[in-house]
């Protein structure tokens, strides 16, 4: 216990309070906001739009081709303010530029393809317009934790949620679907545009990144390719189940069955974002390493526990809060909490460990082979199980990716210790 006590004071330390606090009012803002979408719009216009919607979703992390997340591991490395200050000012003008690259490529790309729901193409095409804002939302808040700022990094994330929940309830109420995509689309923008000046910049001043920038480009790259293929996991369920069952209905159904599970993934979340610098600044002390390990997965095991124990007993309950004709998906839903339980323990932590010692590639690798996996399992179980196989084959690979990141770290991580000391 007392690595627990140790490990929740550490936290506290680096203010993971607000961030924990911030993430919570996030989550069951967002919760609401589709609560209130739900409620307002027709559940099958509703799963149009959620269907372009996740097509775009799984892409954002590509946004900037994954820079911003180039800026937090070699931010971490660098030691002077303004070294940071100039990195952040290359990857905020050399992402914006790639975000529009990918903008235009999928509007391009919507003309070729042949969209089962009608309107489906407009959607995608309003909504590829999300990406630029995310990514200049990201570079923002990656900035803050480069500062050791978590309170502001917490402010953004508590800021934006409450403009996405006022925004989906006003233009919902008024337009509807257009109204529900419009704000989806403009809450970054007005969160990033909050923020921004809060970072005390100087975007006049010039600045030579001090490492390869293949190196730097690849990281990052690889990175965005890792989260793309990580988000299609989660969304691939979706677009098969409208491919296969040709049912917009039973999207609307899936998504908010999953809503609740896929919510408490924020805990890890948390958690890593308020210490990831920290580890990473820190990452050749193998004790530290060893111990934060030991203490994190500690504690998600305890917290696990409890997670399956209240979806077990409770599982309709729970679904009765979104609305009482989801309570035949129980067991649905109580899969996708098993599969919640293998992020929280292995995958959340060791793929940022990987990312930690600069190997985002192993993760694309990891994500890419449990993707083929979804494909094949899901062409199978969704005709047979309906979305309760989507469940079961989503829970596995939570498992399979998490237990295949930790055998990939400890390997290279040792070998990483050791070409140090040779």
């Amino acid at each position: 216990m007392q690595l627990i006590k140790k490990y929740i004071l550490n936290f506290l330390g680096r203010s993971g309070s607000y961030v924990f606090g911030a993430t919570i009012f996030a989550r069951l803002f967002s919760f609401i906001a589709s609560l209130v979408a739900l409620k307002l719009i027709d559940n099958t216009e509703l799963g149009v739009v959620l269907f372009a919607y996740n097509i775009i979703v799984f892409l954002i992390p590509i946004s900037g081709f994954g820079l911003h997340q180039s800026l937090i591991r070699y931010g971490a490395l660098l030691k002077l303010k303004k070294e940071k200050n100039g990195l952040f000012i290359y990857v905020l003008k050399k992402g914006i530029l790639a975000s529009l690259i990918i903008i235009t490529l999928i509007i391009c790309a919507s003309f070729f393809i042949k969209f089962k729901f009608e309107g489906t193409q407009l959607y995608v095409i309003v909504l590829s317009f999300i990406i630029l804002p995310s990514f200049i939302f990201e570079v923002i808040r990656a900035q803050f934790r480069l500062q050791h700022n978590n309170k502001f990094f917490a402010y953004t994330e508590f800021s934006n949620s409450t403009i996405l929940l006022l925004s989906v309830f006003v233009l919902s109420y008024f337009f509807k679907e257009i109204g529900y995509t419009i704000a989806l689309l403009i809450t970054p923008l007005i969160t990033s545009f909050l923020f921004i000046k809060k970072l005390n910049i100087d975007f006049s001043s010039q600045f030579k990144i001090p490492f390869k920038t293949t190196s730097f480009w690849k990281y990052g790259f690889f990175t965005s390719l890792s989260n793309v293929v990580t988000q299609l996991l989660f969304v691939i369920d979706i677009l098969l189940i409208g491919y296969l069952q040709e049912d917009a209905e039973m999207i609307t159904n899936y998504r908010y069955i999953s809503l609740i599970p896929f919510s408490l993934l924020f805990l890890p979340r948390v958690f890593i974002a308020t210490d990831f610098v920290a580890f990473t600044e820190k990452i050749y002390d193998k004790v530290y390493i060893y111990n934060y390990v030991k203490s994190y997965m500690l504690f998600f095991f305890l917290i696990s526990i409890l997670i399956i124990l209240v979806s077990y007993f409770f599982s309709e309950t729970i679904l009765t809060i979104l609305d009482d004709s989801f309570i035949p998906f129980a067991d649905t839903f109580f899969i996708l909490m098993l599969g919640i339980v293998g992020i929280y323990i292995f995958r959340g932590l060791y793929g940022n460990l990987l990312s930690s010692i600069g190997k985002a590639e192993i993760n694309y690798y990891i994500a890419s082979v449990a993707l083929v996996l979804n494909l094949i399992s899901n062409y199978y179980l969704i005709p047979k199980y309906g979305i309760k196989g989507a469940a079961i084959t989503t829970s596995i690979l939570m498992w399979f990716t998490g237990v295949i990141s930790m055998i990939w770290f400890w390997y290279l991580y040792k070998k990483m210790l050791l070409k140090k000391l040779g």
